[in-house]
């Protein structure tokens, strides 16, 4: 049997092991918000830096002010990550993950036990009762940019698919920050 699954490039390092979250400032959402060319809603903190020190994952909370659930704990926000993250889903990466799933029950248990650990986090800040997570965590692969921002925010070996796609992308900060906000947000 043959692996036909992508090599990750191993020889160089993820952009930063999740390191503390840090607190929301204004220059943070200033930033999240060019990088989505919209209000952010629901950020409760910064999960993870690009090397360029923009946030490029937030933490968003389970419901959104106005009660509606948003079960992407970890919204990978850098359009240039984005991108270079839906090339990699364009390429078939997402099913060929799906079908590891299936025949491969060691990767198939770690896959389970990441979506364990991200509905651990979310639940440690309020219950979606019934809400599923994200990503198509726990039986397939059905959105990489939730699992590279799950492996940016919890930290390299919690989600192995995660860590696969992270490490498949090319360094899309070499070339710069992704955006140069002003220091308010809507400004």
């Amino acid at each position: 049997m043959t692996n036909d699954a992508p090599t990750p490039d191993t020889s160089r390092p993820a952009p930063a092991a999740a390191p503390e979250a840090d607190a929301v400032s204004q220059a943070d959402l200033a930033a999240v918000e060019a990088q989505l060319s919209r209000t952010p809603r629901g950020v409760r903190r910064v999960a993870h830096r690009c090397p360029c020190g923009n946030p490029d994952v937030v933490e968003t909370a389970p419901r959104l002010p106005d009660g509606t659930p948003f079960p992407t704990l970890f919204y990978l926000t850098c359009p240039k990550a984005a991108s270079a993250i839906g090339t990699l889903e364009a390429s078939g990466l997402m099913k060929e993950m799906t079908e590891r799933l299936k025949t491969d029950p060691e990767l198939a248990a770690a896959y389970r036990a990441a979506d364990e650990e991200y509905r651990a986090r979310r639940d440690a800040i309020e219950v979606l009762d019934g809400f599923p997570t994200a990503g198509g965590m726990p039986d397939r692969v059905k959105c990489l940019h939730v699992l590279v921002g799950h492996t940016l925010a919890a930290g390299p070996g919690v989600n192995p698919l995660g860590d696969e796609a992270l490490a498949l992308l090319p360094e899309w900060w070499k070339s710069g920050p992704c955006v140069t906000p002003s220091e308010e947000p809507g400004a």
